[in-house]
């Protein structure tokens, strides 16, 4: 029982087991006819289409045969066609199918076309009509809309539309063309993913790398999250995170951010970047820094300034130097031969004296010269914009300085600046029209031989029978279509296969490359190779906390605007400005900067200047409504304080070195020279009141000149603090004191004779009036005043103010650092020497 109980149950697995190879099997429909051989069992079919599990598989000719373990295979030729339920359909040369497995290895001219559009085609392609997934693996392309693919190597998912690509893989669309190793696509939403080093390049020259990212080719959209770069011409934008919108112009930045524009030595860091390429604009925040370079103290020739356009020199200006470099170098040999000659004939000669002559300068490179005098300027706020705009839109600011102080007039104040809408206008439609497909040119030149090859030269003759006529023309056109396709096909992958052998694929690590080499560019101050643009500019606005640094100047403001067309500064906002150990002040800060060096300064409207003494508890003061100052190899080389202006110092006896009085000077002009830091010459011109006071009878209100303040804790100390640090309005500064005492206490005792006190100068206010009306007599009013033998106060206010005034311009490396009491004596000592020549 039991037995017949397994007998039953073995047969009824094997006819199961039958029924479902049955299932399995390729059923014919059709055929023209066969032909058997006897040799192998098989029959060969013509013109056989075959049906399996919903798919017919049709070709010229083909025949059935099964393996050992009865599997079933299925071998075609010629003008194969395998049509699937969904309607997709594949073309190729030959067949090799497997029915267990739906595995079907077609080679010779593949072509797969998809329900969704899609086309693919290669010449060896396998694939599984169950699970849908087709593989090439020497070389193909996949044609989806306007985008068209080759690689390599390639996996196709028909269900998904996502095909994933390895080892030269090129995209090539209407706005872009994409070369990378590794990338996966779909067809549906048209979205590319990489996984290695990758290159997008547009039709304007932009190119976008990443190694790691998403690329939308309908909408142009990109998010790249590793070593990703966008490149646009001679600007760089890097970023951990990076954004870029290519039908609005807009890359976005984030973490690390570098800005570079070489043309004209501009970059920037930051922690947010926003380039606008509509405007070429670039908005960067979260610690934002620009850095840009200029000369320290030098007396070579001038090179391109970062923060100056570029200077373009003629042609002929280029070819002097040319020959002025050749002189050199024939000199330089000359000299050479020389201390060679030399050398050998005197032995005696001490090593030392060698080496000094061997110290001569032998390098002919400017360049590698001037690098070694630059210095950086950084400059930072809660925003920083910059962007490139047509000179024409750029409002100059010129206030015509004259290093010999100029007429003593007032100036009407301008509004100055661009506005913000002011835009590159770029139509971001327009696209440059690419080639047709190379592959397609050849398709369509096929075609033109094809219809060439069946004309004959002579005339064709006439055939009686049409029937036959048509008969003959039927049975030609499949052949010819199909050729067609086939050469189409194979003149395809022969294109392809040298495009991909000419394509340059990044290899990984661009990105720090040509970053590090823009950043190079930008700091060695090197001409661009590129063209300059002559009718655009570069402006820079930092706004809200804004910051600068320099080795040797400081400055903090609300807010600052710069201009490469007039290398000038503009501080607005509580300006002030620290250089050596005075601090500077006023409502707007003007500083112009000149073939790369600080040339000169203006301060306008309550310009205050203040300076520590050795003790750090007395300050040396000048005021007025203008302070301009003129600046020679980075340093002080004079400056002029107009209208009402006040001057505050002490005077230090030279041998005890102790503060002994207090010189309150006013006069309309004020005119000091400087030379290596230390005073030269100081003039009132229209002196209007003098006064000393014996240090013992200075009262408070007396140490401070009117709108006084002292902030050494708002000075950035480096370029850390002045990212780190903003400064705090909010708390208290050091001002001078509301509340003021009366003349009739007593201080004036040391009122020199025929100087008036403020009650007797009543005309006074009168006086600076019909200065401003007047300013064409400035000058001789100054040679009057110096001239005049009856005003020895002002004399003794010029003697007395030369020590103050020398310190005030004393380096030191902190504001609050006392000057050195050797310095102090020299400048006593020096207005002693004052003293005795007007005696």
């Amino acid at each position: 029982m039991k037995q017949y109980i397994f007998t039953l149950i073995v047969f009824i697995f094997t006819g199961l087991t039958i029924q479902a190879q049955k299932k399995d099997e390729l059923r014919l429909i059709s055929s023209s006819y066969s032909v058997f051989n006897s040799k192998t069992g098989n029959a060969m079919f013509y013109r056989p289409v075959y049906e399996h599990l919903g798919s017919t598989l049709s070709s010229d000719s083909g025949y059935l045969h099964n393996d050992k373990v009865d599997r079933q295979y299925f071998e075609a030729y010629g003008n194969v066609i395998i049509t699937q339920p969904d309607g997709t359909q594949i073309f190729s040369n030959k067949l090799h199918y497997e029915a267990a497995m739906q595995l079907a290895t077609l080679t010779g001219a593949v072509r797969m076309v998809s329900t969704n559009g899609s086309v693919l085609t290669t010449d060896h392609l396998v694939y599984n009509m169950r699970s849908k997934i087709g593989n090439y693996y020497s070389g193909g392309r996949i044609l989806s809309g306007s985008d068209t693919i080759t690689s390599q190597r390639a996996t196709y998912f028909e269900n998904t539309g996502e095909s994933y690509f390895n080892q030269k893989v090129i995209v090539r669309s209407t706005n872009v063309k994409v070369y990378t190793d590794s990338m996966k696509y779909n067809g549906n939403t048209r979205i590319t993913d990489f996984y290695g080093p990758t290159n997008i390049k547009g039709n304007k020259g932009e190119n976008l790398y990443t190694e790691k990212g998403k690329y939308h080719m309908a909408t142009g959209q990109a998010y790249f999250s590793k070593n990703n770069l966008y490149t646009e011409g001679t600007k760089f934008l890097k970023g951990d995170s990076l954004f870029y919108d290519r039908q609005i112009g807009i890359g976005k930045a984030v973490k690390n951010v570098v800005f570079v524009d070489t043309l004209d030595k501009f970059y920037a860091y930051g922690g947010y970047g926003l380039y606008n390429g509509k405007n070429e604009s670039i908005t960067m925040t979260d610690k934002p820094l620009v850095v840009s370079v200029v000369k320290k103290d030098s007396t070579k020739k001038d090179s391109v300034s970062s923060f100056s356009p570029v200077q373009q020199k003629s042609e002929e200006e280029l070819k002097k130097e040319k020959k002025e470099l050749k002189k050199i170098e024939k000199e330089e040999q000359k000299e050479k031969k020389k201390s060679l000659k030399t050398e050998s004939q005197t032995a005696l000669v001490d090593k030392k004296t060698i080496e000094k002559n061997n110290q001569v300068p032998v390098s002919t490179n400017p360049q590698l010269d001037n690098d070694t005098a630059m210095d950086s300027v950084f400059m930072t706020a809660d925003t920083l914009f910059s962007q490139l705009i047509f000179r024409k839109d750029y409002i100059a600011r010129d206030f015509k300085l004259d290093r010999e102080g100029g007429a003593i007039e007032e100036e009407n104040e301008v509004d100055y600046g661009d506005p913000d809408s002011v835009s590159v206008d770029i139509d971001s439609t327009a696209t440059l029209t690419l080639a047709a497909d190379s592959l397609q040119k050849h398709t369509d030149s096929l075609k033109k031989k094809d219809i060439k090859q069946s004309t004959p030269e002579n005339k064709v003759k006439k055939v009686q029978d049409t029937v036959t006529n048509k008969q003959q023309l039927q049975k030609k056109q499949p052949l010819v279509v199909g050729d067609q396709n086939r050469l189409e096909i194979e003149k395809n992958l022969k294109a392809d296969s040298v495009l991909r052998k000419k394509a340059i694929i990044p290899q990984g690590g661009e990105s720090d490359k040509l970053m590090g080499a823009a950043l190079k560019n930008a700091q060695e101050g090197k001409r661009d190779s590129l063209p300059q643009d002559t009718a655009k500019t570069r402006i820079i606005k930092a706004y809200y906390n804004a910051r600068l640094f320099k080795s040797d100047l400081q400055a903090v403001a609300d807010s600052m605007y710069y201009g490469m067309q007039d290398s000038m500064f503009r501080l607005m906002g509580k300006p002030m400005m620290w250089a050596e150990n005075s601090q500077i002040s006023g409502d707007t800060i003007f500083l112009q900067v000149k073939n790369q060096k600080l040339d000169n300064s203006l301060l306008i409207g309550n310009a205050f200047m203040v300076n520590a003494t050795s003790d750090s508890l007395k300050f040396n003061q000048i005021k007025g409504r203008k302070i301009t100052t003129f600046f020679t190899d980075n340093r002080m080389e004079r400056l002029f304080v107009d209208g009402n202006a006040e001057n505050i110092f002490y005077n230090i006896d030279e041998k005890t070195n102790i503060t002994t009085e207090l010189v309150h000077d006013r006069s309309s002009r004020f005119k000091i020279l400087m030379e290596n830091n230390k005073l030269k010459e100081y003039v009132s011109i229209r002196k209007v009141d003098g006064k000393v006071y014996p240090i013992a009878e200075v009262t408070a209100d007396k140490e401070f000149l009117p709108n006084f303040i002292w902030r050494p804790e708002d000075r950035p100390k480096s370029k850390d603090d002045l990212l780190n640090r903003k400064r705090d309005l909010s708390k208290s500064s050091f001002t001078a004191p509301t509340a003021k005492e009366g003349e009739d206490t007593g201080t004036m005792k040391a009122t020199p004779k025929g100087e008036k006190t403020a009650e007797q100068a009543t005309g006074n206010g009168d006086k600076t009036k019909e200065q401003t009306k007047a300013p064409q007599a400035q000058e001789a009013t100054d040679k009057a005043a110096m001239g005049d033998k009856n005003t020895k106060d002002t004399e003794k206010t010029k003697q007395t103010a030369a020590p103050a005034l020398s310190k005030m311009t004393t380096q030191a490396d902190s504001v609050r650092t006392a000057i050195p009491a050797e310095a102090v004596r020299d400048s006593t000592q020096s207005s002693v020497k004052k003293k005795e020549t007007n005696k």
